[in-house]
């Protein structure tokens, strides 16, 4: 996994807007759900990938220990799948002519609801009860893109756990909309992966600045069993 490495100056000022230096670090499990993005056999597997992330194969570990975390608790697991269709090409033309013809059809190739690269890694535990999502722009939050906002409302999450691939692309996208949402968004930090550990922590460092928060799923977990705990005791 990616080693956190943020400038202590970022968790300063997140210290002196919010008193602390995690300020969503009080987890009502009940609340709280983890929204899983794209981690897809079209990201993973170098053989039909249209853009590979070595790094997101290294994180399933500890995503499916925080996943199990959750539901152990009372929340909820989401996972997201990016895909392609033909709203994409009428609706999200623009980040379709950023790319070659040749790399348009590697991503409609990966990225087709049933195709092979559409599909979750196999070596996620994917439950009954978790929740599947489609999603069809980088963010899962913004208009257009899936219901998921509405998903989590219906079943009473304020909080969202955010975890997959790229960390700077899909994850930091759907955090940041999540807030904007006025969803509580904690980027999960080694259940993120990256091209890179320059690109992971410089998306970290700017999302915990003044977006949201970021812990391990060390931290998390343990603040979802304080939060379990404290329910059962009262």
């Amino acid at each position: 996994m990616h080693p956190l490495s943020i400038p202590p100056e970022i968790v300063e000022r997140v210290i002196a807007r919010c008193g602390r230096a995690h300020p969503f670090e009080e987890l009502v499990p009940e609340r709280t759900a983890f929204v899983v993005i794209d981690l897809q056999v079209g990201f993973m597997d170098p053989a039909i990938s249209h853009a590979y992330c070595p790094m997101a194969e290294r994180i399933v570990p500890a995503v499916n220990r925080l996943a199990a975390a959750v539901r152990e608790t009372g929340g909820g697991v989401f996972w997201v799948q990016n895909t392609h269709d033909e709203s994409c090409d009428t609706e999200w033309s623009v980040m379709q002519r950023m790319a070659t013809p040749e790399a348009r059809a590697r991503r409609v190739a990966a990225m087709s609801e049933g195709a092979p690269g559409h599909a979750l890694w196999p070596g996620l535990d994917v439950r009954a009860e978790d929740e599947r999502v489609l999603k069809r722009r980088f963010s899962a939050f913004i208009q257009g893109s899936s219901d998921l906002a509405e998903r989590l409302r219906a079943r009473g999450f304020d909080t969202v756990l955010i975890g997959g691939t790229v960390t700077n692309v899909c994850c930091e996208s759907s955090a940041r909309d999540a807030m904007m949402l006025d969803f509580r968004a904690v980027m999960v930090a080694d259940c993120n992966a990256a091209n890179t550990d320059a690109e992971h922590n410089a998306s970290l460092a700017a999302f915990w600045n003044i977006f949201g928060d970021v812990m391990t799923s060390g931290h998390v977990i343990e603040r979802l069993r304080a939060g379990a705990a404290g329910r059962q005791a009262a």
